[in-house]
């Protein structure tokens, strides 16, 4: 799932996923982080489920995937576009 807040000159984007499903570490990467995995962790939050903020460029798109334990990559079924294998953002 995924969560945005419109700021004056960017968005920041919330990735939102279970506590558990998948289990193990999971995070996001995208050409945002240069596809580079443990840039942007999942972390738990108070309400059980997992999230990691990113500030993005307003009006802008971007590609990323979700990269969890045993080399698991997986895309955000909320984000509603995709571009080719990944999951495509519109902020």
């Amino acid at each position: 799932m995924l969560e945005r807040k419109l700021r004056k000159d960017r968005t920041e984007v919330t990735f939102v996923l279970p506590a558990d499903t998948p289990p193990g570490p999971v995070s996001v990467v995208g050409d945002f982080n240069d596809w580079q995995p443990g840039t942007h962790t999942l972390r738990p939050r108070k309400d059980g489920k997992r999230a990691v903020t990113v500030e993005l460029p307003s009006a802008s798109t971007h590609s990323f995937r979700y990269l969890a334990a045993g080399d698991y990559w997986f895309n955000d079924e909320s984000a509603g576009d995709q571009d080719g294998p990944n999951s495509r953002l519109h902020t």
